[in-house]
């Protein structure tokens, strides 16, 4: 279980050099998969197609995972130190904030401990949440309901209920004005803000505490660029400097710190393989020691799903 312990602590802030986890850069807005434009177009699949790349191991930079009514929806890129990340153009996706049975409880919420039904159909991937309400980290609010009070602050993952999804310091950055909030999902102070880590990010303490006290366990985070693309991070062995790094190569501009530790830490892409039949589950944190069920039966803890629109 992530815990955290509030103390004060902090650095100089600035741009990690951690070598070995600096992700590329981001791909751009606008690219989709390449088509001849003499060539009829076929008809698109009813769900999001997987490419070879999202089964790939090695490293590389932003490669093309997923496709969406021929678009590309998904990018994925692999460091050669072990980490992983993943890039959703929210034009074509849209997020999903689950409740656990646990953490938020089973019953009454729209998104429940389960990826079912129709949701299924539009499922893309689905990644971890952020430390168990116990630690005090943050409040989740989905369509009204409250499990945990929300807090001025905090670093927040806002959903609009047009689907779009942005990520700020509640009461400070976000909300914005007018638009009606979906869902919210707080986790600590945010680990990047303008495009600069957190000034304590040598805190270890700071960010959560760790099987063993070790400063390099697993650890996620869910950013945004300055575009609007969703970044995913994570993996198996990294310190909260080099978490900012690889979102930092990717161009992100605010990030949140999800959950910590192996047995938490876990994103996949889900490969369909005709409109109702079984899902194929690909892991994407080298490594990772998965979820139970991989999100595809009840988990006791909050997580999110990305869906195609």
């Amino acid at each position: 279980m992530a815990a955290l312990v509030l103390v004060a602590c902090g650095s100089a802030a600035g741009t990690p050099t951690t070598s070995g986890h600096h992700a590329p850069v981001q791909p751009d807005r606008t690219a989709s998969t390449s088509k001849s434009s003499a060539a009829p177009r076929p008809t698109p699949a009813p769900y999001a197609r997987l490419l070879a790349s999202a089964h790939g191991t090695g490293s590389t930079g932003f490669v093309a995972a997923a496709v969406w009514r021929g678009q590309t929806a998904a990018w994925i890129a692999r460091s050669s130190s072990g980490a992983a990340l993943l890039s959703f153009d929210q034009r074509l996706v849209k997020l999903a904030l689950h409740s656990g049975t646990v953490d938020a409880g089973a019953s009454g919420w729209r998104h429940g401990p389960v990826i079912a039904g129709f949701e299924r159909r539009h499922l893309l991937s689905a990644f971890n949440g952020g430390f168990k309400f116990s630690t005090g980290a943050g409040g989740f609010m989905s369509d009204g309901r409250v499990a945990m009070p929300l807090r001025d602050g905090l670093g927040s993952i806002v959903t609009y209920t047009d689907g779009s999804t942005d990520i700020g310091s509640w009461h400070g950055e976000l909300p914005s004005a007018g638009r009606t909030v979906a869902s919210v999902r707080q986790n600590l102070t945010l680990l990047i803000d303008h495009g600069r880590p957190a000034a304590n990010q040598d805190c270890i303490s700071c960010w959560g505490a760790t099987l063993g006290g070790i400063s390099n366990p697993a650890r996620s985070a869910l950013g945004i660029t300055r575009d609007g693309h969703l970044i995913w991070a994570g993996g198996e062995h990294l310190t909260v400097a080099q978490l900012a790094d690889l979102l930092l190569g990717a161009r992100v501009v605010r990030a949140v710190e999800l959950d910590i530790n192996p047995e938490w830490v876990a994103a996949y892409l889900y490969g369909h393989r005709a409109s109702h039949g079984p899902l194929t589950r690909v892991p994407i944190a080298p490594g990772q020691p998965g979820t139970p069920g991989q999100f595809l039966a009840p988990y006791s803890r909050d997580f999110f799903t990305v869906l195609t629109r």
